[in-house]
C-alpha cells in the first residue's frame, strides 16, 4: 500500500494530507476506496479539488483495465503457431510450437532431442523463410549437420544456402554466457539476427538448458537455483514480448518407482507451457521415437490416445492462470522424416506407405 504523502500529485499539500489523515485516511487506497462526498464533508474540502486528486491517484498507482474480449483479439493477433515439420510431432503439439511460450524436450542420451531441434531450425528456415536463433551448448550442431537435413527440404543450392543463412548460431558452454547472449538479444540483437539473414525471427532454440545448469545445482552451490530462474526468467519475456517459439531441451533422471521425470527440479518444472518426454521405440534400434505429452496448457487428460482439445478462448483462459494440465498423450514418429532425401524427389515428403 502506498503512503500519502505531500506532493504526491498536484493538490495533495500538508495541510490536506493531514486533514486526511485526522479522518482515518493514511494510504492511496484508502482514498480510492472511499464516498469521496463523504469524505470531503469530512474533511471540509471542496468535492471537486478531492474528486480530481482520486482521478490523478488512479491515473498513477491503478492498473489500467483492459476487458477480456480486448485480451483475446491481442492473443489472436499475436500468438503464432510454428510447425516442427513432422506430422507426428505437430500432431502431438497441437499443430506445433506456439510463439510467446517455452517448449520443453526432455530425454534421454540418444533420444532425438538434438535432431528434433535441427529439424525444427531447418524447417523454420527452409519452408517458413523465417529467422532462427540456436544457441548450442553442448557443441553437437554442425553446418554439415543442417545442410544435409536441407537437402531434404530442396534441392536449390542458393535456397539452402539462404536458409542457412537465416539460421545464426551461438556455441556458449557456461550459463553465465548464456545469461550475457540472452540479455545481449533481448536488448535489440535478436533483430539484428533477424536482418542478417531476412525474415523475422519465429524460433529460438537452446539446446540445452540442462547441460550448463545441471552442474551448479545441489550441494553447496547456492548461486545455481537463481543462475537457473534468471534464464528463466529471460527466455519467458523473450518469447512473450518478441513473438517467438522457444524451444529448450533437457536431460532426465529417474524417480523413486523407476519412471523417467525430467531434469532441473520442481522449480524448473513451472517454467515450459509444455513438456514432451522423448523415448526410444522398438526396442531402440530403429530412427523412430515414442514421444509423450507429459504437460500442456491446451489438452487435459490421458485416458483417449488422441486427447481432449479445449476451446480456443478456454485455452487463452488457461493461459492466463499459467496452469498446465497432467496429460500423457503418445505418439511415434520417425526421426528420418526429415532427412529421406535418397527415397523420395528432393522437397517432397513421404507418403504414408513409404514410411511403413
Amino acid at each position: 500500500m502506498v503512503v500519502l504523502r505531500e506532493g504526491a500529485c498536484p493538490g495533495l499539500d500538508a495541510g490536506l494530507v493531514g486533514d486526511l489523515r485526522a479522518a482515518g485516511i493514511t494510504t492511496v487506497e484508502d482514498v480510492v476506496s472511499s464516498d469521496i462526498e463523504e469524505l470531503a464533508r469530512r474533511c471540509n474540502v471542496s468535492y471537486k479539488a478531492l474528486f480530481a486528486i482520486r482521478r490523478v491517484l488512479l491515473a498513477q498507482h491503478a492498473a489500467f483495465p483492459v476487458s477480456g474480449a480486448d485480451l483475446y483479439e491481442e492473443l489472436l493477433s499475436s500468438t503464432a503457431i510454428v510447425s516442427t515439420g513432422n506430422p507426428g510431432l505437430d500432431k502431438l503439439l497441437d499443430s506445433g510450437l506456439y510463439t510467446g511460450e517455452i517448449t520443453e524436450l526432455c530425454g534421454g542420451p540418444a533420444s532425438g532431442k538434438s535432431q528434433v531441434c535441427f529439424a525444427v531450425a531447418v524447417h523454420v528456415s527452409s519452408r517458413l523463410k523465417q529467422g532462427v536463433v540456436f544457441i548450442d551448448t553442448t557443441g553437437g550442431l554442425s553446418a554439415g549437420r543442417l545442410l544435409q537435413m536441407l537437402r531434404a527440404e530442396t534441392s536449390g543450392a542458393e535456397e539452402q544456402m539462404e536458409a542457412l543463412q537465416r539460421i545464426r548460431v551461438f556455441r556458449l558452454f557456461s550459463v553465465f554466457h548464456l545469461l550475457d547472449c540472452l540479455c545481449e538479444l533481448q536488448g535489440g540483437g535478436l533483430q539484428q539476427a533477424a536482418a542478417g539473414g531476412g525474415g523475422s525471427v519465429k524460433a529460438l532454440i537452446v539446446d540445452s538448458v540442462s547441460a550448463v545448469i545441471a552442474p551448479l545445482l545441489g550441494g553447496r552451490q547456492n548461486e545455481g537455483m537463481s543462475l537457473m530462474m534468471q534464464v528463466a526468467g529471460v527466455l519467458k519475456t523473450m518469447a512473450k514480448d518478441f513473438n517467438v517459439a522457444a524451444l529448450v531441451t533437457n536431460h532426465v533422471s529417474r524417480g523413486l518407482g523407476g519412471e523417467p521425470q525430467a531434469g532441473l527440479g520442481a522449480s524448473w518444472g513451472a517454467v515450459p507451457r509444455t513438456r514432451v518426454l522423448l523415448q526410444r521405440a522398438d526396442g531402440g534400434h530403429t530412427s523412430v521415437r515414442s514421444a509423450t505429452l507429459i504437460k500442456s496448457s491446451r489438452r487435459v487428460g490421458g485416458g483417449s490416445p488422441c486427447g481432449v482439445h479445449l476451446s480456443f478462448y478456454r485455452m487463452y483462459l488457461e493461459m492466463c492462470v499459467s496452469t498446465s494440465q497432467p496429460c500423457h498423450i503418445r505418439e511415434e514418429f520417425d526421426l528420418r522424416w526429415w532427412t529421406r532425401c535418397e527415397e523420395r524427389p528432393a522437397g517432397k515428403r513421404p507418403t504414408p506407405d513409404e514410411r511403413l
